[in-house]
């Protein structure tokens, strides 16, 4: 059965760097990959222990639908009941249309969008295939979330173009209890950090964070993907030993402890050590 409008469905990485990607992967997550053919352009899909848990694109020498050449990046995917109406919803809310509607045989159709704070977002209207399978384990994708240069504008966008059922986070407690009061939950935030999900507890499947504190300015808002990790040092270690980087430092959370990195083509991504997460 599909997902409700606006879950996150789908991702997938298109990379300018296949061979050194896939080892990357393979090695940090046990991954492994399958490609699905000429008639679809040699995408992969991505199995981990025998699960569909992401899409994987060879884009040297490609350009965008924009003339310009792609940048090695994760994709997010959000379901949609019908992605024509969604397509001009978004671009009546000012978004602007990056890749128009395709069909995928006997999967489904997707498009590609730029929100109105210049975040790409993928829209996947199922049509036999679902989409990636959750587990929660090790190597696979545990959580999705919206970087915003212009928070205010995203979360009404995704609020009125996915139907996001918009749930604040409390600062005070660095995020441990989600309000389920809208708007008026979220005046009681500390205003240094602003958070919401799309839905409250256990239901929720995204959050859209305010990054005007330390995105630089003129940036971008942009999409990136949580994978599990069993423990923070092993795995870090692993990414300096293939060639990634670590961008930034790990932060504790409730949720986990969160590091984000680049793989050695640059895409990056965050590891998530759900068994080191802060105990109240």
């Amino acid at each position: 059965m599909p997902q409700p409008t606006g879950t996150p469905t789908w991702l997938d990485l298109g990379t300018n760097k296949a061979a050194a990607s896939r080892d990357f992967y393979h090695e940090l997550f046990g991954w492994n990959f399958v490609d699905q053919g000429a008639e679809v352009g040699h995408y992969e899909m991505v199995l981990k222990d025998g699960n569909i848990i992401a899409g994987f694109m060879d884009m040297a020498g490609m350009n965008g639908p924009d003339g310009n050449p792609i940048t090695d990046r994760w994709d997010v995917f959000l379901a949609v009941d019908d992605i024509a109406a969604r397509v001009e919803l978004a671009k009546a809310h000012g978004a602007t249309v990056y890749s128009e509607p395709m069909e995928i045989p006997e999967s489904g159709l997707m498009a590609i969008i730029v929100d109105p704070t210049g975040a790409f977002i993928g829209l996947w209207e199922a049509r036999g295939f679902v989409g990636y399978t959750f587990t929660g384990t090790a190597g696979t994708p545990v959580w999705f979330e919206l970087l915003s240069n212009d928070f205010d504008t995203a979360v009404a966008f995704y609020r009125d173009v996915f139907d996001f059922d918009i749930a604040w986070m409390s600062g005070e407690d660095e995020g441990a209890n989600r309000g389920d009061d809208g708007e008026a939950a979220g005046q009681d935030a500390e205003a240094s950090f602003r958070y919401v999900t799309n839905g409250a507890g256990e239901k929720a499947c995204a959050g859209i964070l305010d990054a005007t504190a330390f995105l630089p300015p003129g940036a971008s808002s942009f999409w990136r993907v949580y994978f599990d990790v069993e423990a923070t040092e092993p795995a870090l270690a692993k990414v300096r030993e293939l060639g990634g980087q670590i961008v930034s430092e790990p932060m504790d959370s409730p949720f986990g402890r969160c590091t984000t990195v680049a793989d050695p083509a640059g895409a990056t991504l965050v590891l998530n050590a759900g068994s080191e997460a802060l105990r109240g």
